[in-house]
């Protein structure tokens, strides 16, 4: 299945159900991989800013961030997500974060 094709299926089932979680956070995925950073960035900070945030967004979005070389921007969104799931009382991914987050203090910037 092609990139493109895994995108227009997403985007044809968030028209559907536009608040879908898992949809939005796969649709910046599809971006993520096309190159299209700018808005897969957008949708993971809106997933972030959710009513409920979706912790694997600060995860993905702090990774992205750091292929890209904004690296204190990625240690932004991995705090951000580190504090965000612990209030979820999600420890293995608060725990993921922060290794991601103690590998980035190598790079400095």
């Amino acid at each position: 299945m092609s990139e493109s094709f895994r995108r227009a299926k997403i985007e044809a089932l968030l028209a559907e159900e536009p608040g879908d979680q898992f949809l939005r956070y796969g649709l910046a995925v599809e971006l993520d991989k096309e190159g299209e950073h700018d808005r897969s960035l957008a949708l993971l900070a809106e997933l972030g800013r959710d009513e409920s945030p979706y912790v694997p967004a600060f995860f993905l979005a702090g990774q992205q961030l750091a292929r890209l070389g904004r690296i204190d921007a990625a240690r932004t969104a991995l705090r951000d997500g580190i504090e965000h799931a612990r209030a979820a009382g999600d420890a293995h991914a608060a725990g993921e974060m922060s290794e991601f987050l103690a590998s980035l203090g190598a790079l400095g910037e």
